[in-house]
């Protein structure tokens, strides 16, 4: 299909009038055309395929099919104007495999578009496909889930880039960059070592999280190119109900992306895995080129007054989730790849452009299919948006956003150093006066007392996190903040940051490689960078071997103890004690057996200091060493002695020991 750039687009926004003239932009639009039925798109069967578009502002509207992704139509089928601004028409017969676009008239222009419903699509995704879906499932699909609480904070999310994982030449993995690479088990790396799927087993992880798997933007990557070099994170959308095609073994036939990721999906939880999408619903790759834009101008995305995008992502554009076909889009694609591709939560790219609304909707929905599906998000002040404050789902609207975890960034900026500031020190690396910052993250964010207040009101809203995709590795950012110090310094101060992350109160979340130091040679933002940044360096994984143990036994740690984890706010204020400490470190116990643990009495030591230091312990029972042993020089009945950057877990069984 001929691609138009926006200088060849005279849309004049301003002027867009229906035929009872009322202008997209009235909010009497949504009230006259808002349209609830659930058969958006294609829906097919042998006997008849039925076509539903919504297009209230066009005069025409047609299904054009073709016979390839790149061949000339075979039919072009004029639509009825039904409904609520839809268009309808049905196509007798089994067109099962068939390519297909609309067309609308829009003024005195035509434009051609993929659905925006659509489900799967062809190479690069410009034209749907109509599937029989039955036909998409592997031989082993179950709808079993692995066991989880339902409890956000029970999570350990570990997220992950798909290509990343196999691409490195020493993964072991046979299918390097794709979907399957993920399914592949007994593989081994150098030393022997286990890699992919049998790695992040052996972790103890809860929920691998996938960086977009949805079909991102060919000005990202060709899918008809992929024997060049290519790269991108994925965080520009085009079809949002449809697999990413470059991650699958034949971009070309349409059948194969979602077979390939289901089995993906049915993999990891056969390993007790659940997963967690990436979805990015806040902007798309291309304002104008977009289908929305093509078949309702106007409507899908905000405008500032002077007619200009709203860019409050700085991508661009931003999706106006607050009008009714917009926000229903995103409930009917959320819960589409819930249902179809069994996935167990979703971690939503810049919510604080998303409306409040609307993610509630997106909770209630998932609460009715499954309460155990989590929602984690950005909640950040996005402040260039033309959505009204009130209505942004953001960290300071938190009380209006209940079960759904936001990403603590004032907690990773205490812990590993503000990330604008390459030279900024965190905790760990000997940062000054930040001892309170990290008590507020212990928490959880919630409103704990004193100066101990974020924006969380329960800890399932905090997401804990020292590294991500997104900024430096947290290896990375200490080696930028510690000049003149050794590698087996910034080890230590390595091991303290994703020690407090899985022992604090909330939701931990681990970045794939934080627990082998990974590094992207001080890449800070890899999002197009090559695969020597990016994959994962199974290399640098078995020289890490003991790092890697040391993550595994922090979860194992977290998992044994539901004291790290409790479900609610005044739990925390009741059984989380802080204790005296010197600067440069934070000492807290966990009393009373809090939250059910087996333990009476817990005490973490938090040692950012590198010189000998000595602790008075409360005097609540015998304490004996549970964690960090290696740092204890002497513990006496209320005296703790230490040395050493780490962690020190000490507890009380009962009150008898």
């Amino acid at each position: 299909m001929s691609v138009q750039r926006e200088s060849d687009i005279p849309i004049h926004y301003g002027d867009l009038e229906v035929t009872n003239g009322i202008s997209v932009f009235d909010p009497k639009f949504d009230d006259l055309f808002y349209y609830d039925g659930d058969d958006l798109g294609s829906t097919y069967s042998p006997e008849e395929t039925k076509f539903r578009l919504w297009a209230p502002t066009s005069s025409e509207a047609y299904v054009i099919l073709y016979d390839s992704w790149d061949g000339q139509p075979t039919n072009v089928l004029p639509m009825a104007q039904d409904v609520r601004g839809t268009w309808i028409v049905s196509v007798s017969g089994d067109i099962k495999d068939s390519y297909y676009t609309y067309r609308v008239k829009v003024g005195d222009q035509y434009n051609e578009a993929v659905d925006p419903y659509a489900k799967a699509v062809g190479v690069n995704g410009d034209r749907g496909v109509v599937l029989d879906f039955r036909s998409t499932n592997p031989e082993h699909w179950t709808e079993d889930k692995p066991p989880f609480s339902g409890a956000a904070v029970d999570a350990i999310i570990y997220e992950l880039h798909v290509r990343d994982l196999s691409i490195h030449p020493r993964s072991g993995i046979k299918h390097k960059g794709k979907y399957l690479g993920l399914t592949e088990s007994g593989t081994r790396g150098p030393d022997g070592i286990p890699t992919g799927l049998d790695h992040i087993s052996k972790l103890g992880v809860t929920h691998v999280q996938l960086l977009p798997i949805y079909d991102y933007s060919t000005q990202s990557v060709d899918e008809t190119k992929l024997d060049q070099p290519q790269y991108n994170w994925g965080y520009d959308p085009k079809n949002y109900n449809v697999p990413e095609g470059s991650y699958a073994t034949d971009p070309y036939a349409p059948s194969v992306r979602i077979n390939e990721l289901k089995q993906t999906i049915q993999a990891l939880h056969d390993r007790g895995l659940r997963v967690v999408m990436d979805v990015v619903y806040n902007h798309v790759y291309d304002g104008y080129l977009v289908n929305f834009t093509k078949l309702v101008p106007g409507y899908y995305l905000r405008y500032r007054p002077d007619g200009t995008f709203s860019n409050g992502a700085y991508c661009g554009n931003e999706c106006a989730s607050e009008r009714a076909m917009v926000s229903k889009f995103i409930v009917d694609s959320i819960m589409y790849w819930a249902r179809e591709y069994h996935i167990d939560g979703f971690r939503f790219d810049l919510m604080g452009l998303l409306d409040i609304r609307t993610m509630n909707e997106i909770r209630r929905n998932l609460d009715e299919l499954d309460p155990s599906l989590i929602m984690i998000a950005e909640g950040w002040m996005m402040n260039d948006t033309v959505l009204p404050e009130g209505q942004r789902a953001n960290q300071r609207n938190a009380v209006l956003l209940e079960r759904i975890g936001q990403f603590n960034d004032d907690y990773r900026d205490a812990i590993k150093g503000n990330i604008f500031i390459s030279s900024s020190k965190g905790f760990v690396s000997g940062g000054d006066g930040l001892e309170d910052s990290v008590r507020r993250g212990i928490v959880g964010g919630i409103n704990y007392g004193g100066n101990l207040r974020q924006f969380a009101f329960e800890p399932q809203q905090t997401v804990n996190y020292v590294e991500c995709h997104d900024n430096h590795t947290l290896w990375d950012k200490i080696v930028l903040s510690t000049e003149g110090q050794s590698d087996d310094e910034r080890r230590s101060m390595h091991r303290l940051a994703s020690a407090i992350v899985l022992t604090s109160q909330g939701i931990p979340f681990v970045h794939a490689g934080q627990e082998f130091m990974r590094s992207k040679n001080g890449v800070e933002n890899s999002y197009k960078s090559p695969d020597e940044i990016n994959a994962l360096d199974w290399e640098r994984c078995a020289a890490h071997q003991s790092d890697v143990e040391y993550m595994q036994n922090l979860i194992q740690l977290r998992k044994a103890h539901p004291a790290f984890s409790l479900r609610e706010a005044q739990e925390i204020r009741q059984n989380l004690i802080f204790e005296n400490s010197p600067s440069h470190c934070v000492a807290y116990t966990l009393r009373n057996h809090a939250g059910g643990d087996e333990a009476l009495h817990l005490y973490v030591l938090y040692n950012a200091s590198p010189v000998y230091t000595v602790l008075q312990l409360p005097e609540l029972g015998a304490w004996k060493v549970r964690y960090g042993g290696e740092y204890v020089k002497n513990l006496d009945y209320n005296k703790l002695e230490v040395h050493g950057v780490g962690m020190v877990v000490l507890v009380v069984k009962s009150y008898t020991s």
